[in-house]
């Protein structure tokens, strides 16, 4: 089946299903086609190939139940099954994942959502993340549902990391090239005073990686910046004055506008990202609304990032490929 690339806005259809970007870097959108059904094996290629060049694809008016949503995620990699998930998350479909499980997690240990989310957010970088960035084996993918959104607020934002490699001066990528960082869970928490128990929980449930700064994506090739401002702890073999320099640096090249898309949420729409080449920014502006803001996430199996030279990352603490 061919795929037709119409003129000047370019969008690519096959069998009624186009594919339209919405920024310069990053971001597409793609109509004319029903999550929930059978998808042709040309569409899913057209899906596979959108997600691979702009990085993050957005659907909406889908009408994906849970059983529905983990079908999708199987028809491009393996859904990950996570060992622990919060009391919002639907028992009975393992591989999904409900966001507002979040909201449980401060009450855990002994503090406000809000007091424990300020605690993690304490830069204006910080919350940039790919997902599961410490595993050694980071999922592939992550394929996002709305199901209740307020009326305003709570858009996310991806970056897209190849890009903002590429658009580094030559000397920099020479030099980031080489370099390796460690990512650690819990990293720039800010404990209360006195005992805890979060602080408890992270030493307790410790998982980090060294990964290359610069991974090489193992699909398109591309390199792509592996940085993100939630899990890395520091670049190795340079001291912490020369890696928080750098780490600023970089973090401020891959959040430049040009680099980056936002999404308006609505009730049944989809967002399916490449989580090895992109870093997202989860929302923080509609608390005070006083809605609801109930998502659905089902990841993919990723594998271990090469850099360019190369070499794999390495796991340091409580993490192995394909164990969650």
């Amino acid at each position: 089946m061919t795929t037709d690339r119409a003129a000047g806005d370019g969008t690519e259809r096959v069998a009624g299903v186009a594919v339209t970007p919405v920024a310069g870097h990053i971001g597409a959108e793609i109509t004319g086609v029903d999550l929930a059904g059978p998808l042709e094996d040309a569409v899913a290629a057209l899906i596979r190939q959108a997600v691979l060049r702009w990085k993050v694809v957005f659907f909406r008016g889908q009408r994906l139940d849970h059983a529905g949503h983990v079908a999708l995620a199987r028809r491009f990699g393996e859904p990950v099954v996570l060992g622990r998930r919060g009391s919002v998350s639907p028992a009975g479909f393992p591989e999904v994942e409900t966001t507002a499980d979040r909201l449980e997690l401060g009450g855990r240990f002994g503090m406000e959502h809000a007091e424990w989310l300020d605690r993690r957010r304490h830069t204006l970088l910080r919350g940039w993340h790919c997902d599961h960035g410490a595993r050694i084996d980071p999922p592939a993918a992550t394929i996002l549902r709305a199901e209740t959104v307020p009326p305003y607020g709570g858009d996310t934002t991806w970056a897209n990391l190849a890009a903002a490699y590429a658009g580094l001066s030559a000397p920099v990528r020479a030099f980031v090239d080489g370099l390796r960082a460690e990512h650690r869970l819990g990293v720039g928490y800010q404990p209360r005073p006195g005992d805890d128990a979060y602080v408890r929980h992270l030493l307790d449930h410790q998982v980090a990686s060294v990964h290359p700064l610069v991974r090489v994506h193992p699909e398109t090739g591309e390199r792509v910046l592996f940085v993100n401002g939630y899990y890395l702890e520091r670049i190795t073999g340079v001291s912490r004055p020369e890696s928080a320099a750098l780490l600023e640096m970089l973090l401020e090249q891959a959040v430049r506008p040009e680099y980056t898309v936002r999404f308006r949420w609505e009730p049944g729409s989809v967002a399916f990202w490449d989580n090895r080449a992109t870093m997202h920014l989860a929302p923080s502006d509609h608390a005070h609304v006083g809605a609801r803001r109930i998502m659905h996430r089902v990841m993919l199996a990723g594998e271990v990032p090469v850099g360019v030279d190369g070499r794999p990352s390495e796991a340091v603490v409580g993490t192995e490929p394909g164990r969650w």
